[in-house]
């Protein structure tokens, strides 16, 4: 069986997904392709599996990480984005035609959907989110956002036009990404819920006490892990803001940072309580042994803390509706707090870091809410579902 995965490559969140389902296929002998680009094209180069270079679309970021809508209207601009993904629609029918897959595995591109439906082959959607909003107040610019997520303002049908579309998400009540997913009931039976996509789940790692004497972590101290993730442009200030801030921190707490940098060395830098790794290939074995997450509103790294029972605090991206919108679902579900980036100072942080640490309550739902979604087991369903359908 040949498999062509053709996640985003925009950070490296839908690669991540994607490359747990390829490894287990490749175990069982099938043969793996990706198609991607920028950081999510050389994090599947470093993982070991074979891959193709896609055309890329970008959009233009503020130096504070937000995305700013008017120079990406301008550049690249409506009438020269068409050309654009005609010709990543184009590169994609050539990957098909040399790979010959079974199927295609798309994360939220609607480019290698378009493609694969053109050639004939089997396809499969993978994505969290059904809708690509502009913030209310930027709404008087005629643009969308420009990037294979934003496709769907223009093309919304594609997703429903796969053969199955998997949301890698908690079933309803649970959904984080629920305001994102306003699914037209037309669709919903070709849409499914199949939990988040985890290369580790907890139960198969050591307890907590002895990950962090594993790791070398404070056994009596509150443990912070603060994964960095999305697009390189975007995080970049909010990795110099935040770390900042974590380097005034008090004694008796612990900071572990991850930047999300898998291309560059995996020695920590030590600043007393403050360890700061460019990449951690054990993230999930940190996850495990924090008590609190620090972190973007990325769908990932969120569904990935409910998993390991952990609550969250979290720093959406200035004008990113769908992290916004992740977020304030977290809230509901009780297991976060959210700081706005404008508002992100030590006192603030701190005060926030503390009061979750000291009312319980956050901990308790973290775990009850660990324990309801316990049989969401996104990797197994996922590799059945490629499975069946290229067999078929």
């Amino acid at each position: 069986m040949r498999v062509l995965f053709t996640p985003s490559g925009v950070g490296l969140g839908h690669v991540g997904r994607c490359i747990p389902i390829a490894r287990k296929l490749k175990r069982d002998g099938a043969e793996i392709l990706f198609s991607t680009y920028r950081e999510g094209y050389k994090y599947v180069k470093k993982e070991g599996f074979n891959a193709v270079e896609s055309p890329d679309i970008g959009v233009a970021v503020k130096p504070d990480g937000s995305i700013d809508f008017r120079k990406t209207t301008v550049n690249p601009g409506p009438f020269i984005t068409v050309p654009k993904i005609m010709k990543q629609i184009d590169a994609e029918i050539n990957v098909i035609q040399a790979f010959k897959p079974d199927i295609v595995v798309s994360d939220s591109r609607a480019s290698s959907l378009i493609a694969a439906q053109l050639v004939g082959v089997p396809r499969i959607c993978i994505l969290n989110q059904f809708q690509v909003f502009i913030p209310a107040r930027q709404r008087f610019l005629r643009l969308a956002r420009i990037a294979d997520a934003t496709t769907l303002t223009l093309v919304g049908k594609i997703w429903a036009d796969a053969m199955q579309a998997l949301i890698p998400d908690f079933p309803p009540p649970y959904t984080i990404s629920t305001r994102n997913l306003h699914i037209p009931k037309a669709y919903h039976k070709k849409t499914r819920f199949i939990g988040p996509i985890l290369p580790v789940c907890s139960d198969e790692l050591p307890d907590k006490k002895q990950l962090r004497k594993k790791l070398g972590l404070s056994e009596d101290k509150p443990i912070i892990f603060a994964p960095i993730s999305g697009p390189a442009k975007e995080r970049a200030y909010f990795t110099g803001l935040i770390r900042q801030i974590f380097a005034k921190f008090p004694d008796d707490l612990q900071v572990v940072m991850s930047l999300g940098y898998p291309h560059r060395s995996v020695e920590p830098v030590v600043d007393e309580n403050l360890i700061i790794h460019c990449w951690l290939p054990n993230r999930f074995e940190y996850l495990k042994a924090c008590d609190l997450v620090v972190s973007r509103g990325g769908h990932g790294t969120m569904s990935q803390a409910i998993c390991y029972g952990k609550p969250l605090i979290l720093v959406p991206t200035p004008s990113h509706t769908e992290q916004y919108n992740n977020s304030k679902k977290a809230v509901d579900l009780g297991v976060a707090e959210i700081i706005h980036q404008e508002e992100l100072t030590k006192n603030v942080l701190l005060a926030t870091v503390r009061k979750m640490l000291k009312n319980n309550k956050y901990q308790q739902r973290a775990e009850q809410l660990q324990k309801t979604v316990l049989n969401c087991d996104g990797l197994k369903t996922a590799v059945k579902i490629v499975n069946d359908l290229a067999k078929k």
